[in-house]
Formats: C-alpha cells, structure tokens, sequence
C-alpha cells in the first residue's frame, strides 16, 4: 500500500515530542538553554504559549509537560517559577521536573513541597486534572495509603474520566512491584473495561499491564520466565490483543496526543505474542518514531525496533 512505503522521514528515530511539531519546535529552544544553563524570557513564554494552547485537551498538555520537563533538567524549571510564581504551568512544570528528578537515588527532592505545588497549581486551575495526576504521582512515590490516592483519583475522574496518564500513575501504584498486587491490577482493569471507549487516550491501559505482568514473569526466573509466553494466550490478553490490532492502526483511529506510543506499545505485545503480521501493521503506522518504552526491556530501543521492523514491516511494504 502507498501509505506504508519507505521513505527517509521514515526511518526509526527517538522523537521525544512524537507527532507534535509545535513541542518539538519548543523542546530543541529548552534544551538549547539548559545546554547554557540559562533561560530567556523568550523561551519561558514559548513554554508557556504551547502549554496554554491545549486548552481542555488535557492529554496533550500532560504530553508536553512530560517531554519539556524531560528536556528541561532540573534547574530550567525551578528558573521559570521564580520569574513567575503564580503561572500554573510554570508550577506544573516545576511539579513534573521534581516527580523526575524523585526517582533517582539521592536527588534530594522534598516531595512534601511537590505536594503542595500540585495543590496550588489546583487551585490557580479548578478545571485542570493535571495537578492532580501529579498529585497521584507525588503520593505513588510516596507509597502513601490507598485511601489518600482514592481521594485524588476521584477529582481526576470528575475532570477527565480516561486521563492517560492518570490511568499509568494509577497502574503504577497498585502493580505487585510497587503498594499493591495483580488482583488489584485485575480490579482496576476490571473497573474500566466496559465503560472506556476503544479509542480513548487510556486505550493503553490494559496492554501496558500485561507487558509489565510479562516482564514480572520473565524476571521472577525458572518455571515463571518460562511460562511467562502463555500471558499472551489468556483470554483477557487474546481479547485486549484482538481489539487493538484491529482499530488501532487504522487512520484517524487513535489521535491522542501520546498515539505513536501506544502504537509502538501494540507492535511490541504483538511480537511477544508471535502475532508477528499484526506487528508489522503496527510498526508501520508508527511512522518510524520510536519510544523508549516498551522496547528498552529488550535492549537499545532503536536497535530493538529497527530489528522488527525490517523483519515485519518492510517486506510487504516493499512488494
């Protein structure tokens, strides 16, 4: 098919900002400042113009938080609030940076001071789910009881029902490798399933638990790595499979601001699940952009997807 021939744009590539030229137009101004250790006036009002022009899309605002954060270091973002502490994206980016900066030992980090930025950040934003996901974030580091993360969630929910990355945080908390347990995995998947449309930014949620369930099974070693395959052939993940492979891929399908992840996210379980011609439909529609994640729990990420891709995608393109 036309759609799907090679082309140099294609080839696989790390694009931190996906499909969304205007952050990445944005991100190269960031990391040319955090390379001097400076920021400009300029750039703050750049951050600030592509953080506001989301208006109620709220995925993409927390996709361009994420990547500008990522691209900002640590000091970029503590500068912008200090020139002005009552923007609430300066607070959010602020916020994101520290959640980062948190997961790695020894940053020194007061997330008792995160906390309260995502609160003040709720307030200056009473319709914005994103201080709160971050909210949820802070309190997952924190390993703070379920009962304060349901009182989060149910504001994120009264925002934004299929918050994408409100879903992940939540995920996160209850996976057996952090404060809960693969039955409660099972009950917030259980608890989405009916109600969220196919392709809702969250569409990834299940998926996402079930390449984590077979990374678990793998890691465990012995008889676990070695059944760890047959995830793949439980009737949850043939169904979550099925379901994906079929729509996802298709035009216009999934336009959330974090897609080409998701996409990256499909051709990888299919490949684990040997679904290896569904994978290379999946590849493709990724347009060659790859993410980090899955692919970096099987070694360099481009090197991974460049493998599959030349062996799933490219021949039928080529015929």
């Amino acid at each position: 098919m036309p759609v799907f021939r090679r082309r140099k744009g294609s080839l696989p590539r790390l694009v931190p900002e996906l499909d969304d030229r205007t952050l990445g137009q944005v991100r190269r101004r960031v990391e040319t400042c955090w390379s001097r250790g400076s920021l400009d006036t300029a750039v703050m009002a750049s951050m600030a113009d592509v953080l506001s022009e989301t208006g109620q899309d709220w995925d993409r605002k927390a996709h361009r938080l994420s990547v500008l954060a990522r691209s900002a270091g640590r000091s970029l973002p503590g500068i912008w609030r200090q020139h002005s502490p009552q923007d609430p994206h300066a607070l959010l980016l602020h916020a994101w940076s520290d959640l980062l900066q948190a997961r790695q030992q020894g940053s020194g980090v007061d997330l008792h001071v995160t906390d309260e930025t995502c609160r003040l950040a709720a307030e200056l934003l009473p319709a914005d789910p994103t201080p709160w996901t971050l909210l949820l974030a802070t309190l997952r580091l924190e390993q703070r009881p379920s009962t304060e993360l349901s009182a989060v969630w149910r504001e994120i929910k009264a925002r934004d029902p299929w918050n994408r990355e409100a879903h992940l945080q939540a995920l996160g908390y209850l996976s057996p490798d952090e404060c809960g347990s693969s039955a409660l995995v099972l009950d917030l998947l259980d608890g989405v399933r009916a109600a969220m449309p196919p392709s809702a930014p969250a569409a990834g949620l299940e998926l996402t638990a079930l390449v984590g369930s077979h990374q678990r099974a793998l890691a465990g070693g012995g008889l676990m790595a070695v059944g760890a395959a047959e995830i793949w052939r439980r009737p949850d993940a043939t169904k979550a499979l099925d379901q994906a492979a079929h729509y996802w891929s298709g035009p216009g399908f999934l336009t959330h601001a974090a897609a080409l992840a998701d996409l990256n996210l499909l051709a990888y379980a299919l490949i684990k699940a040997g679904r290896t011609a569904e994978a290379g439909t999946a590849l493709r529609a990724t347009g060659g952009v790859v993410t980090p994640w899955p692919w970096s729990l099987d070694g360099d990420p481009v090197e991974r997807f460049s493998h599959y891709h030349s062996r799933y995608a490219t021949r039928d393109a080529d015929r």
